[in-house]
């Protein structure tokens, strides 16, 4: 498994934006699959944006497209959720997780997970 730590989360106005963090520890992390998820209050967690081990295009929800920018940086350890346009809809908590290889937009694929970190849109 690899060790998860969210940190960027906060308070913003509609239409601002935010920049997540998660740096990661542990085993290999460039062979991991890195993807971001988020739980509203009463919601089930859903798939936000991920890159795979090897790069390539990222996927995400089509709730964040043209929205949200996923990216990592492999000597950091650390991946990156960059938000701009943030609407009171995005209010949720952020988690990241990871996963051998390939990204899913299932969370049950995951292995390890962050901690999670409050991201609070006001309107």
């Amino acid at each position: 498994q690899v060790q998860l730590v969210e940190s960027g989360g906060g308070l913003v106005q509609a239409g601002g934006s935010l920049r997540l963090s998660c740096a990661a520890s542990g085993r290999t992390f460039t062979m991991y699959a890195r993807g971001w998820f988020r739980q509203a209050p009463g919601k089930e967690r859903e798939f936000v944006a991920g890159l795979n081990w090897s790069g390539g295009s990222p996927y995400y929800a089509d709730a964040v497209k043209g929205r949200f920018a996923i990216s990592r940086d492999n000597a950091k350890n650390t991946v990156y959720l960059q938000m701009n346009g943030l609407k009171p809809e995005d209010t949720a908590v952020y988690y990241c997780a990871a996963r051998p290889y390939v990204i899913t937009t299932s969370q049950v694929d995951y292995d390890s997970w962050g901690q999670g970190t409050q991201v609070t849109v006001s309107s």
